[in-house]
C-alpha cells in the first residue's frame, strides 16, 4: 500500500466561488469573492446564517455558522445572497467530469471535494506533484474558481495535505513526511477529531499530532473505546481505505449523491433514492440488462457508513422495482430515532444477466404477461425522456 498515489481535490470557499463565477458568466460586473460578501439563509425563515463567506469577511472576523445579524456588526456594508444548490450541482459536477479525464478511480467525498486515486498510472506518472499543479491551474484557467490539491499515499494524507494552508495551493504528506508537518500539528487539525475529543486530548497531556502517535494505543482505548485505536492510527498516517468509486464494474451499475448538505427529513431523502433508482434503472435497460440483487449505501453527517442488499425472487430492471426494494433497504437501516444526518447515498444492482427469466416464489402470482408490459413501459418511458429530457416524466409519489 505504500506506493499508492492519492489526491484530495478541494474546492476553495466553494460556494461563494461558485456563486460569484455563476453571477459573472451570466453577466454581473463584480466578482463578490472581492467584497464584504457571504452566502446566508432567509433571515425571514429564521434560516439567517452565514453559509460561506469572502476573504475581507474572514479578516474582519465573520465565522460560518453566525447569524447575519452578527456579521453585518463587522461589516456594515456586507452583501448577502442565496444559497442555489443547482449551481453548486452544476459546478461540482463539472469538476468531477473533468477529473475524469484523468482517473476514472475518483470518489465524490462531498459536493466540493473528491479523491482521486492515480496508483494505476503511476507508472506514467512521471511526478505526481508536477501533475497536481497542472489539475489546479488548469481548473483555475477553464472555470474560474481555485481548488487546493493534498497530495499522498492514502486518503487521510492526501485530505491532511490539502487543508495545510489556502487557497490555491499544492501541498504532499507523503509516509516519508509524517513526523515533520504532521505530527507538530496540534492534535485538532488531525482529521476526525472534535472539540469534546480535542478537549480531553488535552485534558490527557496529548497537545501535538506527534504526542498522540506516541501514546499507548490501550491508554487510548480505555479513555476512547474504539474511537482511540482510529485515532492512534490516523495520527501515525494509517489509512488503508479505498477509494470509492462512482462508477459499477461490469457485474454491476450503481448511481451515488453527495447531497449539498446533510439531509435528516425523510421526504428528502426518499426523493433522492427515487431519482438514483430511475438513473440506475435507465442505465440497466440502456445495457439491456436485468439484475437480481438491489443495494443501497448510505453515508452519514460523522462519515460512518452502513449498507445492505437484497436479493430478489426475479430478475428486474424497472425503476420502480429499483425504487421500491431500495426505500425498503433504506428504512431497515434508518434509525428514526437517531440524531444522525445524511452526507450520501448510492443505490445500486449486481449480479448483471442479459438474459431474462422470470422466476416466480410461492408468493408471488404475477403473469409474465404483466412483467412484459412493465418491460414495454419502461421502454416507452426511457423514449419519451430521450426526447424530450429527463424531467419530461416522473413517477407519483407514494410515501
Amino acid at each position: 500500500m505504500n506506493n499508492r498515489i492519492i489526491m484530495h481535490i478541494d474546492c476553495n470557499n466553494a460556494f461563494l466561488s461558485w456563486t460569484a463565477v455563476h453571477m459573472l458568466h451570466s453577466g454581473y460586473k463584480i466578482d463578490i469573492r472581492d467584497r464584504f460578501s457571504v452566502i446566508g439563509g432567509k433571515e425571514s425563515e429564521r434560516k439567517g446564517v452565514v453559509i460561506a463567506k469572502s476573504n475581507l469577511c474572514k479578516e474582519r472576523g465573520v465565522v460560518t455558522g453566525e447569524t447575519l445579524y452578527s456579521a453585518r456588526k463587522k461589516c456594515p456594508y456586507l452583501d448577502v445572497y442565496q444559497p442555489e444548490f443547482k449551481v453548486y450541482k452544476r459546478y461540482s459536477d463539472i469538476m468531477y467530469t473533468y477529473l475524469c479525464s484523468y482517473s476514472k478511480k475518483i470518489e465524490r467525498y462531498s459536493i466540493d471535494e473528491c479523491f482521486v486515486d492515480f496508483t494505476d498510472n503511476i507508472i506514467k506518472i512521471d511526478n505526481p506533484v508536477k501533475l497536481a499543479y497542472k489539475i489546479k491551474d488548469e481548473i483555475k484557467k477553464n472555470f474560474g474558481f481555485t481548488v487546493n490539491i493534498g497530495v499522498g499515499n492514502n486518503k487521510l494524507l492526501a485530505k491532511m495535505a490539502s487543508d495545510f494552508s489556502k487557497p490555491d495551493k499544492v501541498h504532499t504528506l507523503f509516509y516519508s513526511e509524517i513526523k515533520e508537518k504532521m505530527w507538530p500539528l496540534d492534535v485538532k487539525e488531525l482529521f476526525m477529531i472534535g472539540k469534546s475529543s480535542n478537549k480531553k486530548l488535552h485534558d490527557l497531556g496529548i497537545k501535538t499530532i506527534g504526542d498522540l502517535a506516541n501514546s499507548d494505543q490501550d491508554f487510548l482505548i480505555r479513555h476512547f473505546k474504539s474511537f482511540g485505536k482510529i485515532m492512534w492510527e490516523y495520527a501515525n498516517g494509517i489509512d488503508n481505505s479505498e477509494v470509492e468509486c462512482d462508477y459499477g464494474n461490469p457485474k454491476s451499475i450503481s448511481n451515488s449523491l453527495v447531497f449539498p448538505y446533510d439531509y435528516s427529513k425523510l421526504e428528502q431523502i426518499y426523493k433522492e433514492i427515487k431519482k438514483l433508482s430511475m438513473m440506475t434503472g435507465k442505465k440497466l435497460r440502456d445495457k439491456k440488462m436485468y439484475a437480481p440483487n438491489v443495494m443501497i449505501w448510505v453515508k452519514f453527517h460523522d462519515f460512518t457508513k452502513v449498507s445492505k442488499q437484497i436479493t430478489l425472487d426475479t430478475l428486474i430492471n424497472s425503476d420502480e422495482d429499483i425504487y421500491q426494494n431500495a426505500l425498503t433497504l433504506f428504512n431497515k437501516l434508518w434509525n428514526p430515532d437517531s440524531d444522525k444526518k445524511i452526507r450520501a447515498i448510492c443505490v445500486g444492482v449486481s449480479n448483471l444477466t442479459d438474459v431474462y427469466k422470470v422466476q416466480l416464489s410461492l408468493l408471488e402470482n404475477q403473469k409474465d404477461e404483466e412483467k412484459n408490459n412493465n418491460i414495454h413501459l419502461e421502454k416507452a418511458i426511457n423514449n419519451i425522456k430521450e426526447k424530450y429530457g429527463d424531467a419530461s416524466i416522473n413517477y407519483a409519489d407514494k410515501v
